[in-house]
């Protein structure tokens, strides 16, 4: 029976969690503002704890407004204090990445090379030979950066948060007082704040911390990420959590998206249950299936060939997505054939005998590379990205699909392909004619444009099949840009409009008896009480964090086919995402028993 490698969070034992219960019991005298008091917000990772908090430092202060050059200072000393801070804050920085992995890895390298990026540090010097202070220059410098990357939009507007927060580190060095980041605890807390930075989500200790909480943020935010990733509990957009103080006592559910102060015992009994629940949960025997023993295979989506044996370990049946953008990031020219045949087959030799579905290369909008992408594109999420990076650069596309072809020969592996942003079935016949070109079998598209749901049938005419990505599709129909907490209530694909582009596309699979595979790799996969739906809706398979598996496989084993398709309807046929998503949990009462 396959088992998890991945280790659970800390929790807090039981007789901690007595302690919590004798202390809030036996409290003297209560803040009744305080006590009691419930905060709500959005529900990113499941789970239930008990614990007390601790508050991200409050941001580095803003240096004086118009704050000038010390008497006695010179522009060029002032410089070179300003250079060797942002070497400082770069070299902190690419140290706590060698002891990160996989995508908090990748967020602190990147930010560590916007510590000294030259565009940034140029500008702050023009400022200081104005004769502004080091400090000031620099704060200034970084504000101007950010709102040029906040009105590119897209990756780019993500990329303003990482500038913004490099600028506090660099003051900090230049102060000779400490950068701001995680606070330190010898005990186990629940961490709370405004948001973080993405160089402090990417080093969180899930040894430390039970839970994640914050008042700003989105569904896709990189807390959100993070969390999904370690597996800690999490809720955001929980607006005023944030003022809170250090060592209160609270109950959070990261499935409800609640926040409770100075919980009882009946919360402290909930988070025990979870406690049972999780070691439950550890386990996945391998195969997805619902109660009447429909089959619905689970895959994982991995990012390369370390991502790939850790699924493999958890049971994942597959791989539904393999992001190769892994190959290609932080480069500027393009791998080799040869170093991509290397990292693809490290891949496939983790799935042997098993579908691993490749995803070429999706650059561009949130995946910027300098050789193929342009980053001065007015709204990058609408721009040459993924499939359409063919258009402008010819030849990176067929390259890669030499290399897959290439590290498919000899492998057991059942190598499928397919190209993301695909909008026609035009595009949709000319990428499966090059992987034809290639040698390679299996040709599949994304559908993650709302076009391409609503013409699913014409375009299955020329491929094999097609995998739904709600993340972007959600995006797209909505209109709302994933990374804004503003906006977290639209992009949810518990949205109904969202519900039937994906019934348009399985729909359209079985149009002129079609019927090729549909399934899902993005965010909705992961959730057990959307993954019913998407089962209710036909779709065949699903894919997601190997950290998903065994929740999504312990709820669809609670439901028959008949059941999940009529809970679908019910959610087709709501009013609002909201309405959607409390029928189908209401119907569900195992969700409530496991704390999903």
């Amino acid at each position: 029976m396959p088992r998890s490698t991945v280790t659970p969070s800390r929790r807090l034992g039981i007789k901690e969690l007595r302690t919590i219960v004798q202390t809030l019991s036996g409290k003297a005298s209560t803040d009744q503002a305080e006590t009691g008091r419930t905060f709500t917000g959005v529900g990113v990772s499941p789970g239930r704890i008990v614990g007390s908090i601790l508050l991200m430092p409050q941001p580095v202060r803003e240096p004086g407004a118009g704050e000038r050059l010390a008497e006695g200072t010179t522009p060029e000393e002032a410089s070179a204090a300003l250079r060797v801070a942002a070497k400082a804050a770069q070299t902190n920085l690419t140290a706590r990445s060698v002891g990160a992995s996989g995508a908090g890895r990748e967020v602190l390298e990147a930010t560590a090379l916007m510590a000294n990026d030259p565009m940034l540090v140029k500008a702050a010097v023009k400022l200081i030979t104005n004769g502004s202070s080091a400090e000031r220059a620099i704060w200034d410098a970084a504000a101007s950066v950010a709102e040029m990357l906040h009105n590119l939009g897209g990756y780019m507007a993500e990329r303003a948060t990482d500038v913004l927060d490099v600028r506090g580190r660099i003051v900090a060095e230049l102060r000779g007082v400490p950068a701001p980041g995680i606070p330190y605890s010898d005990t186990p807390f629940i961490l709370v704040g405004e948001d973080l930075a993405p160089a402090d989500t990417a080093t969180l200790d899930p040894s430390r911390v039970l839970a994640l909480v914050t008042s700003s943020g989105g569904p896709q935010s990189h807390t959100a990420i993070i969390a999904r990733a370690l597996g800690l509990p999490a809720v955001v957009a929980a607006l005023g959590v944030d003022g809170l103080t250090d060592g209160t006592i609270v109950f959070v559910d990261g499935a409800a998206g609640t926040i409770l102060v100075d919980p009882g015992a009946d919360e402290v009994d909930l988070a025990k249950e979870w406690e049972t629940t999780t070691a439950a949960l550890a386990v996945f025997d391998g195969t997805g299936r619902l109660k009447d023993g429909h089959l619905v295979p689970l895959l994982s989506n991995v990012g390369g060939a370390t991502d790939a044996v850790k699924a493999a370990a958890a049971g994942a049946q597959g791989v539904g997505l393999l992001r190769t953008e892994f190959c290609f990031l932080e480069r500027d020219i393009e791998p080799s054939i040869a170093e991509q045949v290397e990292a693809y087959r490290g891949v496939f030799d983790a799935f042997p005998g098993k579908k691993v579905v490749v995803r070429t290369l999706d650059a561009g909008a949130d995946k910027p590379l300098p050789f193929l992408t342009d980053a001065s594109e007015p709204n990058p999420a609408l721009g040459v990205r993924g499939y359409r990076t063919d258009f402008t650069s010819p030849g990176v596309l067929e390259r890669q699909l030499q290399a897959i072809a290439q590290a498919a020969d000899g492998t057991k592996a059942q190598v499928w392909v397919m190209a993301p942003m695909i909008a026609t079935a035009e595009e949709a016949e000319h990428f499966a004619g090059l992987c034809a070109a290639a040698d390679l079998k299996t040709s599949g598209v994304m559908v993650e444009v709302p076009s391409a749901a609503l013409t699913a049938a014409s375009i299955l005419e020329h491929v094999d099949f097609v995998s739904l990505g709600t993340n972007d599709l959600t995006q797209y129909a909505m209109a709302a840009d994933r990374q804004l907490g503003p906006l977290a209530a639209l992009n949810t694909p518990w949205q109904p409009a969202v519900l039937q582009l994906i019934r348009l596309t399985v729909a359209g699979s079985r149009d002129e008896g079609n019927d090729k595979p549909v399934g899902v790799c993005g965010e909705a996969a992961a959730d057990p009480a959307l993954a019913v739906v998407l089962v209710g809706l036909g779709v065949s398979t699903l894919s997601m964090t190997a950290r998903a598996l065994s929740a999504v496989a312990a709820v669809l084993a609670s439901v028959t086919l008949p059941e999940a398709q009529q809970l679908a309807t019910l959610a087709l046929k709501s009013h609002s995402a909201t309405d959607a998503r409390r029928i189908v949990r209401d119907k569900l009462p195992i969700l409530n028993t496991l704390g999903l």
